[in-house]
């Protein structure tokens, strides 16, 4: 994994959002979006909002998914090995780069067709914990035809990225603006931010 892990960290490093495929073993990312699937299917995901405890709205013109945050207490194994995965890195990012991060926090997200995440930053205005965005997708076979990019707004130039299976994108939380163009199917991932505590 250390292979992924730099080329993760070097690309944040030359364009300020890291880009790598396979940060998922393809056996993972299967299990982890059955797991989502089934949690749909449950009616287990909820309507994502915007703004955290203090200063949550749900306005669904901005923001239309779903979401199920994952919590080792689960006691799911492929949640676990989920984030044995992200212990991992996060030691190596520490180690190498020298982040400071302490912990994280993720979930799963289902955008369904037609749905989008208008522009915005990921850090609260009034809690600046979250330090790194991180995205990893659960889309085998996504064509360009599907739309829900992620679209990152630099100063001078926008950048798509494709839900791919198994890729990751990361990105410091109070630097890049950045939206979910409008998906036409459904759009699965986890996502999530590390954080200083």
């Amino acid at each position: 994994m250390q292979n992924i892990f730099n080329t993760l960290i070097d690309s944040f490093i030359d364009n300020k959002v890291g880009i790598t495929e396979n940060f998922l073993s393809v056996a993972l990312s299967a299990r982890l979006k059955e797991n989502l699937q089934e949690l749909y299917q449950d009616k287990q995901l909820q309507s994502a909002g915007t703004g955290n405890e203090t200063l949550v709205s749900h306005d669904k013109s901005v923001r239309s998914d779903m979401i199920y945050w994952l919590d080792r207490k689960h006691n799911n194994v492929h949640e676990n090995s989920f984030f044995d995965l992200m212990d991992s890195f996060v030691s190596y990012l520490n180690s190498t780069c020298y982040t400071g991060i302490t912990g994280y926090e993720f979930h799963y997200t289902r955008y369904e067709e037609g749905s989008f995440y208008k522009k915005h930053l990921d850090q609260f205005k009034n809690n600046d914990s979250r330090q790194y965005s991180m995205i990893i997708y659960l889309n085998a076979g996504w064509q360009a035809i599907d739309g829900g990019e992620l679209c990152i707004h630099h100063a001078d130039h926008l950048q798509n990225i494709s839900p791919d299976n198994g890729k990751s994108v990361f990105f410091k939380s109070s630097e890049l603006v950045h939206e979910v163009l409008v998906t036409n199917k459904p759009r699965l991932s986890i996502t999530g931010w590390l954080k200083i505590n």
